[in-house]
């Protein structure tokens, strides 16, 4: 074989990879969007939290949904969860052990672990995680995550949903911070390097192609600890 047709043959795969890899993770998101969560996960979201209707549970799932997504779309690196409520969801549908393992496997390819919702903090891992899921939560409802006007759903639900030791968020903090109102987390945090030094994890997975796997192999990574 020449060179010039063994050059050929390099590019050919690499570009079946590439088309490969970006139709698997189209397939995954789409696994994800219209994956039917187990008879009863809703009712045990509301034995948890009784203020919560079904309706109110749907649309946690749609923010479990968005978390999922954010997860899939960094290359199964380490994301964060930012809402209470919907950690409480998650943390029921784990329960489901058969469902939710089945699920990771069509969904991640590997196991997504629980780690508990987060807010950013002195912790930078945890911060990477945060900033990680706001930057494709964003993305997923077409926000500009550097200058963002409204909160994704999944940033929302906890204010919109009134829940008690909720995860409260603002688009922007300015007016709140010069009335004196604490209690809130400004989005513009995320991409701000004065909050905490960095903004590691920050838009870093646009450039890693998607569901790349990022070393986390069958075992999966994203949460990385336990219930």
């Amino acid at each position: 074989m020449t060179p010039g047709l063994l050059a050929a043959v390099v590019l050919l795969a690499a570009a079946m990879l590439f088309v490969w890899s970006r139709l698997r993770r189209y397939r995954r998101a789409e696994y994800i969007r219209t994956f039917n969560f187990p008879p009863g996960l809703y009712q045990k979201l509301a034995d948890r939290r009784p203020e919560l209707t079904l309706k109110d549970c749907a649309l946690v799932a749609r923010g479990l949904r968005q978390f999922f997504l954010a997860y899939l779309a960094s290359g199964r690196k380490f994301v964060s969860m930012p809402s209470q409520v919907a950690d409480d969801l998650w943390h029921e549908f784990i329960l489901y052990t058969r469902n939710y393992q089945e699920f990771c496997g069509h969904a991640f390819g590997g196991f997504l672990h629980h780690t508990p919702a987060v807010v950013l903090g002195a912790e930078r891992r945890d911060n990477a995680g945060l900033r990680r899921a706001w930057w494709h939560a964003c993305k997923e409802e077409n926000i500009n995550p550097r200058k963002a006007a409204r909160l994704p759903l999944l940033f929302a639900l906890d204010t919109k949903l009134n829940i008690a030791n909720g995860f409260r968020y603002a688009p922007d903090c300015k007016a709140l911070r010069q009335r004196g109102e604490g209690g809130v987390h400004c989005a513009g945090d995320f991409g701000d390097s004065s909050v905490d030094g960095g903004t590691e994890g920050f838009g870093d997975a646009t450039s890693s192609g998607g569901d790349s796997g990022s070393g986390c192999g069958g075992g999966g990574c994203g949460g990385g600890g336990g219930d």
